[in-house]
């Protein structure tokens, strides 16, 4: 059976990631980055595009499983009718090299265990030739290589077209592998020790996992988030990827199936927020370092996305040997959404600074010089349709949300040239801006009949997004308008009690065939706008509910089918636990 998305487990060392899945198999991961080429990508398609199992003899899925605490340690444990054994999964954050460690301890009895590796480079198209060295097995195809040993050594064989280990492992006995990746023109990196890289690991993460500052109910879901955020950081620039896989799924079979392996500036303002409220200033200013780097150049350039060195060139292609998760298909590497026009972006951006410079991060060279330039164009070019948040793939609108972001660039650009007298700027024009912006979005963007904003200019159809209003300060929590726009998105964007993010049936406004499933951050939007207009009891209920849907060890995709009752779309997504943080905030520990 194909494993669900919310059956796998999340390593990584802060470069890349891997999935793990109950039956004790690696079925993806990039090296040597997050957007690198696949060499297990069997998530995509089957067991040879590649992937890694350790796992007792035939045996199914573990018995348990559970992260080490405050960690991304992995362990997995299987009950077998001769003994019991435990194999322990991580990757130490790396020196040069990108290491996977699995450890197999026998726990009871005597147990055979059985590692079958099938590497598969480009995106499980590639089969490497094999060759043993020192003790080493050593795979080598074009410019990727890796190398798999054990300690204790043990018997590895090949077998169709996969290298397999069998041994047998006692209560208090310990076999450890470590596959290193490398450039095939390197020499071999210094080895690992296992044993010690799992004490540094386990250090380095709960040393982490101790600086935050998070003191409320439900501590722990807030701290795995933080932790999952943390995962799918680039740690050489600072960026953040929106997940760690491409082409997951929003419908099963269907083509709604993207790569989110990049970072979003729609992300920026929250994701700079929960890592600030978090007690995580090094890694926000890290965040915001990484942002304006990306966001340089001319403001007509910016884009909604960016590679994870803020690499401007994403292009969009398919992997047509590959059938897609569950069949959905096409699978797609690069995104063709990062030359499309979201006017939102510019207020993401001044707010997000505007965020960092409330909560204290000294300001860098030349930040104000480009919030400067980035109102000059936006001043000029709001009144634009442009293709929304949704980086919807038909004909531009005037989508509400894009409107409501320019006024949010105005308003922030405003009140840093009120708060500080050394900053120049166009004070006057800022707030003219302002106020025409506002005025426009109230009598355009809102539907007085309905009493709710709407998506766009004309429509009627809604969009969750509209519930960030009060959120930003366009309107206050009690305004009718607002109230009226929770209660209506909250009506017709239902989804079994959580949210779509725009109406279902506006296929004409899609441009894509089929449907999706709640969006899950959407749904912790709605909790944020219930809490601020007064319904608590029903936003910490939403809440609660939300964190039920979190998977065993503690992580959420992009989207909810509440009636298949599974996960979809690209997986762990950082906007969903991003959601899941600010809520917590937002419901138990009032920043504001």
């Amino acid at each position: 059976m194909v494993a669900r998305i919310e059956d796998y487990a999340l390593i990584g060392d802060l470069q890349t990631a891997a999935l793990i899945g109950r039956d004790g198999s690696i079925d993806w991961l990039c090296l040597p980055r997050f957007d690198s080429a696949a060499c297990f990508a069997a998530l995509l398609g089957d067991e040879d595009n590649g992937h890694w199992r350790l796992a007792p003899a035939g045996a199914g899925d573990c018995t348990r499983r559970a992260y080490l605490r405050d960690s991304l340690v992995l362990e997995s444990v299987w009950e077998t009718a001769t003994g019991t054994v435990k194999v322990t999964d991580f990757m130490p954050q790396r020196d040069r090299a990108p290491d996977v460690v699995r450890i197999v301890e026998g726990v009871s009895g005597t147990v055979e265990m059985l590692g079958v590796l099938r590497l598969r480079f480009d995106y499980g198209s590639v089969v490497p030739w094999i060759r043993r060295s020192d003790g080493h097995r050593v795979a080598v195809a074009g410019p990727d290589s890796a190398w798999l040993r054990s300690e204790p050594p043990v018997r590895t064989y090949g077998r169709d077209r996969s290298t397999r280990s069998e041994f047998t492992v006692s209560a208090g006995e310990t076999v450890a592998f470590v596959l290193t990746w490398h450039p095939s023109h390197h020499p071999r990196p210094a080895l690992v020790d296992p044993h010690e890289s799992l004490r540094q690991s386990l250090e380095d993460w709960r040393e982490w996992a101790g600086r935050c500052t998070y003191d409320g109910p439900h501590r722990e879901a807030v701290v795995r988030s933080l932790i999952t955020l943390k995962a799918l950081t680039y740690a050489p620039t600072g960026g953040i990827a929106a997940a760690c896989t491409t082409s997951l799924p929003e419908e099963i079979g269907g083509v709604r199936n993207w790569d989110y392996r990049y970072c979003w500036l729609r992300d920026s303002t929250l994701t700079l927020g929960a890592l600030l409220s978090a007690g995580y200033g090094d890694e926000a200013a890290a965040w915001r370092a990484w942002l304006l780097r990306a966001a340089a150049g001319d403001p007509a350039d910016l884009q909604v996305m960016y590679g994870l060195g803020g690499e401007r060139r994403l292009p969009e292609f398919e992997l047509p040997w590959l059938p897609g998760y569950e069949r959905s298909a096409p699978v797609r590497v690069g995104n063709s959404a990062v030359r499309q026009l979201q006017l939102d972006v510019y207020g993401e951006v001044m707010d997000s600074l505007h965020v960092a410079r409330r909560w204290g991060l000294p300001a860098k060279p030349h930040e104000w010089e480009l919030q400067r330039s980035l109102m000059d164009y936006l001043r000029d070019h709001w009144h634009e349709p442009d293709e929304g948040i949704w980086e919807i793939r038909s004909p531009r609108r005037h989508f509400v949300h894009s409107k409501v972001m320019a006024w949010v660039a105005a308003d922030r650009a405003v009140r840093a040239l009120e708060a500080d007298s050394r900053l120049d700027g166009d004070l006057d024009g800022w707030r003219a801006m302002r106020d025409e912006v506002h005025h426009e979005v109230c009598e355009k963007g809102f539907d007085s009949e309905r009493g709710t904003f709407t998506q766009s200019y004309g429509s009627r159809e809604l969009d969750a997004a509209t519930l960030l209003i009060p959120r930003v300060g366009f309107l206050p929590p009690g305004d009718p308008r607002v109230t009226g726009t929770v209660d209506a998105v909250r009506r017709e964007l239902a989804h079994d009690g959580l949210l779509r993010r725009y109406t279902a049936d506006s296929k004409p406004l899609d441009g894509l065939p089929g449907t999706e499933g709640a969006f899950l951050a959407c749904s912790f939007w709605l909790a944020d706008a219930l809490h601020r207009t007064g319904r608590r009891d029903e936003a910490r209920d939403l809440f609660e509910r939300l964190l039920s849907l979190r998977n065993d060890v503690g992580l959420l995709a992009e989207e909810y089918d509440p009636g298949a009752l599974r996960h979809l779309g690209n997986y762990p997504q950082a906007f969903s636990h991003v959601g899941l943080v600010n809520t917590a905030f937002t419901l138990f520990s009032p920043r504001d």
